[in-house]
């Protein structure tokens, strides 16, 4: 009799660490479901399971106030696209254009800086084929370009290159077009149109052409990318005429009083402007003075690092931080905030958030009591295990401090429009600040000498995929 086992119940048998037919036994004689889970399974099947997870505790303790709030007017909404790097370095200036104008509100264009972007991240990916023209197409590298490179994503120093090269105009004089709001086709089509010209310059650098050859079609692929966008964005203003309303009158005794109401607002002269001057008259503080504070416990502390291709323009510098604690990232926040100075900052937007009531605290959610498990794990686990990173920026506008001057609570504003959290805000509780704040950007003048010194070091570079290397959407 032949008692040979048939190939695939050999490899079953044989297999260490497979599900074997023992185990699966052991583990369904090994369960019996208890009332309390049976409640559990009725009340799981049958609802969202954040509903039934939601700590009402937090709810109920959150009174919605703040010990210092800085001023700001409207709501903006990146829609259905990864701008919220973008968005949240032009809500940082914004405020200090409505307060120093009186302006009844103001927005600045994202759409025009989202044009510049582009165009200049088709030419960072073209030079990165050049570059790495002999790769092989498995080199992690190379998978990194190609995945990476042409997504909306960024990180503040993107903001600041842009805005450096190519200035800001107000939202009017660029608005938003369907393909600004919606980018998913449009990166799509943008990114067959690039691969297409890539595997043109490939096949030129193995027929013998030389750099400066591929370089010449470079430019001509940049040529079509800058009429797609034109069509998709519109082409943006090299000079444009602009005017504005006064909501108030000033008390020129105390120019810190609040503003004197009117009975008609006053419009001022229309003048012209460049998108540099425009910069320069409205905002005028260069972003090069502000530093980027980072919390990752995965490395080491008071160091200074950079992540590689972390950037957006050919020749810039990339995303560099000094890695520090969140005890004097959160001190350094606040002093920010009662300057009235409000900060970019990058977290976690996957973890104990709520967008219904616009909540953000650690264990807002209780997943593990719900189902019986200890879930706890730390932020450096979560990066040595590609489950904690920064995904999104918002902009802080306003903290809560308790009799002592420690923060309870943090006010924050998104970009996700107005139906979003409480109209368009979120409050962050301290402990949430712990566990899913990443990074914080600050101008330099609130930044102790002794972190700044860290800033000299030779940065320590992390490679293009280190957990959140390739930006916030």
């Amino acid at each position: 009799m032949n008692t040979a086992l048939a190939p695939a119940e050999a490899a079953q048998s044989t297999s260490i660490g497979s599900l074997s037919p023992e185990l699966l036994a052991s583990l369904r004689d090994g369960y019996v479901m208890s009332e309390a889970d049976r409640a559990c399974h009725n009340a799981v099947t049958n609802n969202e399971i954040t509903a039934l997870a939601l700590n009402r505790s937090v709810i109920r303790g959150d009174d919605g106030h703040f010990s210092h709030r800085i001023k700001s007017k409207g709501i903006t909404n990146q829609q259905k696209s990864g701008r919220c790097w973008m968005f949240a370095a032009l809500n940082v200036m914004r405020p200090q254009v409505i307060r120093d104008n009186r302006m009844a509100e103001f927005e600045f264009s994202t759409a025009y800086l989202q044009f510049w972007d582009k165009l200049e991240k088709a030419n960072m990916y073209l030079e990165a084929v050049i570059e790495l023209r002999d790769a092989d197409f498995l080199d992690r590298e190379w998978e990194t370009v190609n995945t990476t490179t042409l997504e909306d994503g960024g990180w503040w120093n993107y903001a600041v290159g842009l805005v450096e090269k190519y200035g800001v105009v107000p939202q009017s004089v660029m608005p938003e077009t369907h393909g600004s709001s919606n980018t998913e086709t449009l990166n799509e089509v943008l990114g067959r149109l690039l691969r297409a010209r890539a595997v043109g310059i490939l096949d030129q650098h193995a027929d013998g052409v030389g750099e400066d050859g591929l370089r010449a079609m470079k430019n001509q692929a940049l040529e079509e990318v800058y009429r797609f966008l034109v069509i998709s964005f519109g082409e943006p203003p090299a000079e444009f005429e602009w005017r504005y309303k006064h909501t108030g009158k000033r008390d020129e005794q105390n120019p810190d009083a609040e503003m004197l109401s009117v009975e008609e607002e006053d419009l001022t002269p229309a003048e012209r402007f460049t998108p540099q001057s425009f910069y320069q008259k409205f905002v005028g503080r260069p972003l090069s003075e502000y530093v980027c504070l980072y919390n990752d416990p995965k490395n080491e502390l008071d160091r200074h690092y950079c992540f590689h291709r972390a950037r957006n323009i050919v020749g810039n510098e990339c995303m560099h931080f000094v890695n520090i604690d969140t005890a004097p990232m959160k001190e350094i926040a606040v002093a920010s905030i009662l300057a009235n100075e409000p900060l970019w900052f990058a977290v976690n937007m996957h973890h104990d958030q709520s967008k219904e009531h616009g909540l953000m605290e650690h264990q807002l959610f209780d997943y593990g009591a719900l189902f019986g498990v200890d879930l706890a794990i730390s932020k450096a686990d979560r990066a040595r295990f590609h489950a904690g990173a920064s995904n999104h920026a918002m902009t802080l506008m306003g903290v809560d401090l308790d009799r002592e001057g420690r923060p309870r609570k943090w006010l924050v504003e998104n970009s996700w429009g107005e139906d979003k959290g409480d109209d368009g805000k979120w409050t962050l509780h301290d402990g949430w600040f712990d566990e899913h704040v990443y990074t914080i950007i600050v101008h330099q003048s609130h930044v102790p000498a002794e972190i700044m010194e860290h800033f000299k070091q030779e940065p320590a570079e992390l490679p293009a995929w280190y957990p959140g290397a390739s930006g916030v959407r």
